[in-house]
This record gives C-alpha cells, sequence and structure tokens, in this order.
C-alpha cells in the first residue's frame, strides 16, 4: 500500500472516530456530558467543537484541494485533545482507559507528520509558480 493511501485510511478512520465523539458532544446534554466526564458540560462541549472542526480539517481540504496545509494543522490539534484525554484519563481511572485516546493520539500524529512531509516536499515546486503570479 502506497504511502498516500495510508494516510487517507487513517485519516478517513480518524474524521469518522473524531466526528462521531464530536457530534456526541454538541448534541449531549450539558449535565449528562459533566457527569459522564466528571469536567464542566461548557468544556466538553468546546471539546465537541474542537473535535468535530478537526475531522472536517482532516478530509475536506485534501477532497477540495484547496488550503490542503490546513489537514497537518487539524492533526496536530486532535494530537492535543488526545494528549489531554490520556492525562485525564489516567487521573480518572488506573490508567488501561488511556490506551484507546494514546492510540488515536499516535495515529493523529501519523498523520500530521506525514502530511508536513508531504506539504514540504511539494512546497519548493509551488514556490515558483507563486513568484510568477506576483510579478
Amino acid at each position: 500500500m502506497k504511502p498516500t493511501t495510508r494516510l487517507w485510511t487513517v485519516q478517513a478512520l480518524l474524521a469518522a472516530l473524531f466526528l462521531f465523539a464530536g457530534v456526541t458532544k454538541l448534541v449531549m446534554p450539558g449535565d449528562a456530558l459533566a457527569a459522564q466526564s466528571h469536567l464542566p458540560a461548557a468544556f466538553m462541549k468546546f471539546i465537541g467543537f474542537c473535535e468535530t472542526l478537526g475531522a472536517l480539517g482532516l478530509i475536506v481540504p485534501g477532497i477540495a484541494k484547496i488550503r490542503t496545509e490546513l489537514t497537518p494543522l487539524a492533526a496536530a490539534g486532535l494530537v492535543i485533545i488526545m494528549i489531554g484525554a490520556v492525562i485525564v484519563s489516567v487521573i480518572q481511572s488506573a490508567g488501561a482507559a488511556a490506551a484507546i485516546p494514546a492510540v488515536v493520539g499516535t495515529l493523529a500524529t501519523y498523520v500530521a507528520r506525514g502530511r508536513w512531509q508531504q506539504a514540504a516536499e511539494t512546497a519548493p515546486r509551488l514556490a515558483p509558480t507563486v513568484l510568477r503570479r506576483a510579478a
């Protein structure tokens, strides 16, 4: 399997996961959300909003071929969310529950790194075109 195919596969899986998690947090009543997570409902709604935007950021730029440099930024933002999820999981439980966000964060790191490398490889080829347009 080619690296681009692997990246797209992981991106699609992560986008589905984060879209589901984010929308669930956004639609769930605040009281139930706060009771489930032991964190303030407004904070969990914010996390749900960020997860939803991150899921869209993983897929939409690549499909639309517009602002594709946003994909690694979306993946990096999701890595930050997963770091927080690992920390909260370790604090709230024995630590075994932290394995899932750790794996998801690792996959998001793979996407961020892969897309940044891809952007770095294509950037030098784009520079002359941009300079000609500016002149």
